[in-house]
């Protein structure tokens, strides 16, 4: 078994050797001078030889200090190397995925225990955000948006079609008179101020231009459009695959069917650094999975309507 000194003692000395300074050394170690002073007697005793010299106003080092300095350094230095490589290696691998707030809060968040069944070692940290990509300012790996096509200067990977339409609670249509555009002139349109589909365009596409509905309410983000939609106050314009759940679940319906939808894709962007390649081309086959059973349920529950989407 290897006769080792008392490590703390080591360290009192290499930072009091290396300030020539007990006083310094208490400073950088946050305890006393009289603590430093001591360990370094007991790493003195220990050894059996002097390693300063005191003077009533100087402090030096002895000929054996300053060869022991120099071997305690050393090894100082190499036992924080390997430290710093050990705890490097345990570290988590992270992936940084930047999304839409709603689409990350309403389909990303739910389905993100499989990824994490899939591999268990990595860490995904989510943030959101709605501006176009910029990985040079930004620190995401992948950034998620609806897009007419592929970005510039990034890897593109489409994994799901967004199909928008007008989407209400099913009492509105139940209860009350819904059945063609123009009973819409009865009815609240709720919009947001991140719409990529405006009413006033999907009104024209369904060939009533110009309709006035009764009311108008207006959010800021598509979450809260889409939670009023959900309570009763109107009909909202959001993806079908935000709410395909809760449409089979009988909660919520679209009630002109696929009149005057609007077609976009979702895109997982990446810079395509080696860093981060394979792992984000793994979790971008994942979305790949995820948005073709998203779009088999929509696609199965269009057909049981009678509708073509």
């Amino acid at each position: 078994m290897k006769k080792l000194p008392p490590l703390n003692a080591v360290r009192a000395f290499e930072v009091a050797a290396r300030h020539v300074s007990f006083t310094k050394a208490a400073a950088e170690l946050n305890v006393t001078h009289g603590a430093v002073s001591r360990q370094v007697a007991l790493l003195e005793d220990w050894l059996g030889v002097a390693l300063f010299h005191r003077a009533p106003s100087q402090l030096t080092l002895t000929e054996s200090g300053r060869g022991y300095l120099h071997e305690v350094s050393a090894a100082l230095d190499r036992l924080a190397t390997a430290s710093m490589y050990v705890m490097q290696q345990a570290a988590p691998v992270v992936l940084r995925v930047n999304g839409p707030p709603t689409f990350t809060m309403r389909w990303l968040i739910p389905r993100m225990s499989v990824f994490q069944r899939k591999r268990p070692d990595v860490e995904v940290r989510l943030t959101t955000s709605l501006a176009t990509p910029n990985f040079q300012e930004n620190s995401y790996d992948i950034a998620i948006r609806g897009q007419h096509g592929p970005l510039d200067d990034c890897r593109s990977i489409p994994f799901m079609t967004e199909i928008i339409a007008p989407i209400c609670h099913v009492d509105l249509q139940e209860n009350l008179k819904l059945a063609d555009p123009r009973d819409l002139a009865s009815h609240t349109l709720i919009s947001y101020a991140t719409e990529p589909y405006a009413w006033s365009e999907w009104l024209e596409s369904a060939g009533v231009p110009g309709l006035k509905p009764a009311n108008t309410l207006g959010f800021e983000q598509m979450f809260f459009a889409f939670q009023a939609a959900s309570e009763g106050l109107g009909l909202a314009m959001v993806p079908l695959f935000l709410a395909i759940d809760e449409i089979l679940a009988g909660r919520l319906c679209v009630p002109f069917g696929p009149l005057g939808i609007k077609r976009r894709t979702y895109y997982a962007n990446h810079a395509g650094t080696q860093k981060a390649q394979a792992l984000a081309d793994t979790f971008c086959e994942w979305l790949e999975q995820e948005g073709r059973d998203t779009e088999q349920s929509i696609t199965a529950w269009a057909a049981s309507q009678g509708w073509t989407l």
